[in-house]
């Protein structure tokens, strides 16, 4: 069997790339993974049981909190690591993981969550991130220059799988490279066995709570309305979304994974309202049996399906999501419908379609 090696950004935070990486080691739990990065007091328990292994990153001060300040570093890093030794180099990645070195025979696919947000799209996270004018002159430089690493690693790579339409599409406009869809790995069956007395009298939220999110949409929106709205997360948006909400929003902090399919469950529908790379919420909704209503774009186009799954607003505005909720009829949407639909994106698919092109493009077996 080729010796495989995974590759992935930074481990510092639990989110969506951190449910793929589980989801490959438990695949291939022989392999090591290369991380810029590894803080092991927040992270899992259960990920002390792998085999981590940490760039010269991993020594800086402060970088398990600021990780985004050393931008700059990152194609150092990971461009310096070479990894001739293995036959099979799988990069799960949104940042400049994929810009490692194989060997001259080595296979690299890449499993492409995202190409590098805020080096290609970069206006529209200063915004986000609300960067002051001198702060984003100064970044500029920067960014041409990561560009210009960022397209040249991706020529190394050897084959390239995308999660949604909308990350192929990028794929293809800045690297100029072909792609197949793979969709992320989400676990329906945990969600499908919630038990709801009914549907409940709120609507849900459950994310981290960062300006790109745009959370914001929901809570002012629920809020004008006043229609009950349930958060679910952390974050560093928090304090200014409590400050816009009304009586009728109620900010829950943490819940336990073990408690959120029956939240899910339990809500007249998901609310989505950012725009995102693909998005598994709204996926782990549909298979507890609830709608979806969600800013039509990126990944959503691929996960809900209007009138059947879901519903769909079409401006970044509260206006726009007040007409959608406004709209929204509960009993129009058939429970089972939804959990039929979010199966299409189970974690026994996404094993069996990756296995299936491992085989045929890497030869691992």
């Amino acid at each position: 069997m080729p010796r495989l090696v995974l590759v992935h950004d930074w481990l510092n935070q639990v989110g969506g790339a951190e449910d793929v990486l589980t989801e490959l080691v438990s695949m291939y739990p022989n392999a090591p993974v290369y991380t810029s990065l590894y803080d092991r007091q927040r992270m899992p328990s259960a990920w002390r049981e792998w085999t981590i292994k940490t760039l010269w990153m991993d020594r800086l001060p402060g970088i398990y909190a600021h990780h985004q300040r050393y931008l700059p570093l990152y194609p150092l890093a990971f461009g310096g690591l070479h990894l001739h030794d293995y036959e099979v180099i799988l990069s799960n990645k949104s940042g400049f993981c994929h810009g490692v070195r194989g060997g001259k025979n080595t296979v690299h696919v890449c499993y492409c969550l995202a190409p590098t947000r805020y080096v290609w799209q970069f206006d529209a996270y200063v915004e986000r991130e609300q960067l002051g004018k001198a702060t984003r002159a100064l970044l500029r430089p920067i960014i041409r220059a990561l560009r210009r690493w960022d397209y040249a690693a991706a020529q190394r790579v050897t084959h390239f799988l995308a999660i949604s339409t909308e990350i192929q599409e990028r794929i293809q406009r800045y690297y100029g490279r072909s792609s197949t869809i793979l969709f992320p790995p989400v676990d329906t069956e945990r969600f499908a066995s919630a038990n709801a007395e009914g549907t409940g009298d709120y609507f849900l939220v459950v994310s981290r709570l960062i300006p790109y999110k745009r959370i914001d949409l929901a809570v002012e929106a629920c809020s004008r309305l006043g229609v009950r709205l349930l958060v679910a997360g952390r974050g560093r948006d928090q304090e200014r979304l409590a400050a816009m909400a009304g009586p009728t929003v109620e900010f829950l902090g943490y819940v336990p994974d073990a408690d959120l399919p029956a939240l899910m469950a339990g809500c007249k529908a998901f609310l989505f309202p950012g725009l995102e790379d693909f998005g598994i919420t709204p996926v782990q909704a549909n298979a507890a049996g609830r709608p979806v209503i969600a800013y039509r774009g990126g990944g959503t186009l691929d996960t809900v399906i209007p009138g059947e799954t879901g519903a769909f607003f079409t401006e970044t505005t509260v206006e726009s999501l007040m007409g959608a909720i406004q709209h929204f009829i509960p009993s129009a949407y058939d429970s089972e419908t939804c959990r039929t639909h979010a199966r299409r994106f189970d974690r026994t698919v996404f094993r069996e379609q990756l296995t299936a092109f491992m085989r045929e493009k890497a030869n691992l077996v």
